[in-house]
């Protein structure tokens, strides 16, 4: 960590008394599209457990990862892009990020200091300011891209803005400042139970992750409107026996598209592309589960179903539509 940066890390108010007790509670992670909030996660998790890429809306829903230490336990919320919704899917991934403030005991505000997005910073502070007994932390992302007198005067421009508890700058990608993040958060969560075991990563299930992992990697290597009219559905996922009584585990999963001409895309020539999606996602997979993998994906067409709130149900994972 540069000491610079710690030197330019604003605490408006004291943490608080130091005290014994457990501390945990849940951090929101709020901001723009491509701000760096799930590479946040991964980095203060120590784990890849959001998907990556550098394309907008790559977060679709909430994810939950869960940090414990012998002192405190923080869940924290990482959540998709805010924007201007243009369909059904979008409105609902817009609904999923100010969900995650709803009962969220700190807040972290990110965003990128190399590209910021106004229209959206004061979208976001304008809901900010209903719920001023929430802590909330200006997480000021990405400083290793700017020079540092033009991050110096962000400081004053943001409290202009709002009341905010802290204003920390990090490179969530190069882990600085991250640390110094983490100790700001810690004082700001109410004394609580352990509301998840010690080992715990996240409360969603296997075959989420392994989704998100296969449209990551569609997201990676297609372009255009195709890797946002596509979902990826889990449909077996089974442990077998080989011959050498090695255990593998079984995953067939079918990737929906909205048209028939990206379902050739992403099948490609000779279902070259296809083959290319599954060996890269069945190796994050295999890392993730700790397990040799067999992989195999489908794909099919659903027109519209970014549109339909019954296949949003089915294909996008929102589960309370």
């Amino acid at each position: 960590m540069n000491n610079n940066m710690s030197d330019d890390i604003l605490q408006k108010n004291e943490t608080g008394s130091e005290d014994d007790q457990f501390r945990s509670g849940y951090v929101s992670i709020i901001g723009a599209p491509n701000v760096g909030k799930s590479t946040l996660l991964n980095t203060i998790l120590g784990q890849k457990l959001a998907i990556v890429t550098p394309k907008p809306q790559t977060t679709r829903n909430q994810i939950r990862g869960i940090l414990t230490t012998d002192s405190h336990q923080m869940v924290f919320v990482d959540t998709p892009g805010l924007m201007d919704p243009k369909y059904r899917l979008q409105s609902e991934m817009v609904r999923t990020a100010y969900g995650a403030l709803r009962d969220a005991d700190v807040v972290l505000f990110v965003i990128d200091v190399a590209h910021p997005n106004t229209d959206i910073q004061n979208m976001v502070i304008e809901q900010l300011s209903g719920r001023k007994r929430t802590k909330t932390i200006l997480v000021l992302n990405k400083v290793d891209l700017v020079e540092k007198p033009k991050l110096l005067p962000l400081f004053e421009e943001y409290s202009n803005k709002f009341d905010f508890d802290a204003m920390i700058p990090i490179s969530a990608l190069k882990k600085d400042g991250v640390k110094e993040l983490l100790e700001q958060i810690t004082p700001y969560l109410p004394p609580g139970p352990l509301y998840f075991p010690e080992d715990q990563l996240s409360d969603l299930p296997e075959r989420f992750f392994i989704s998100e992992t296969v449209r990551e990697k569609i997201m990676l290597i297609t372009q255009r409107e195709v890797p946002y009219a596509t979902a990826v559905v889990v449909e077996e996922f089974e442990k077998r026996t080989r011959r050498n009584t090695d255990e593998i585990i079984y995953i067939r999963a079918i990737v929906y598209t909205e048209k028939q001409t990206q379902k050739q895309i992403i099948i490609g020539k000779g279902g070259k592309q296809i083959k290319r999606v599954g060996e890269l996602a069945r190796h994050d997979i295999e890392k993730f589960l700790d397990s040799p993998v067999f992989l195999e994906l489908y794909v099919t067409v659903k027109a519209d179903w970014r549109r339909d709130i019954i296949q949003l149900r089915e294909l996008g994972g929102f589960l309370d539509l």
